[in-house]
């Protein structure tokens, strides 16, 4: 089991950025990052996997957001640019073992509030 832990958020006006981070206690080969809005289902953002270029978009994040790892310090980040109001939610980090699809993250971050306002 790894441990995670996100850190960035804040609140933003739109169009503008934020960094989010995830420090992990360990490796995992997938690592990605989920939002889930007041009201709305969980979802996947973005995800990637280690030593490897491979990463998956949402459609409602692609080409504002870029995930990246730092696999020497075990750190996930979440670029996001061009921010809309739709984009508030809280942000959860998360590991797998597979990067297929967005099903099998077992392991979960607290979370980091994300707010754009308009």
């Amino acid at each position: 089991q790894v441990q995670l832990l996100e850190s960035g958020g804040g609140s933003v006006q739109a169009g503008g950025s934020l960094r989010l981070s995830c420090a992990a206690s360990g490796y995992s080969h997938c690592m990605g990052w989920f939002r889930q809005a007041p009201g709305k289902e969980r979802e996947g953002v973005a995800r990637i996997v280690s030593r490897s270029d491979y990463t998956y978009y949402a459609d409602s994040v692609k080409g504002r957001f870029t995930i990246s790892r730092d696999n020497v310090k075990n750190t996930l980040y979440l670029q996001m640019n061009s921010l809309k109001p739709e984009d508030t939610a809280m942000y959860y980090c998360a590991a797998a073992r597979y990067c297929v699809t967005w099903s099998g993250f077992g392991d979960w971050g607290q979370g980091t509030q994300v707010t754009v306002s308009s």
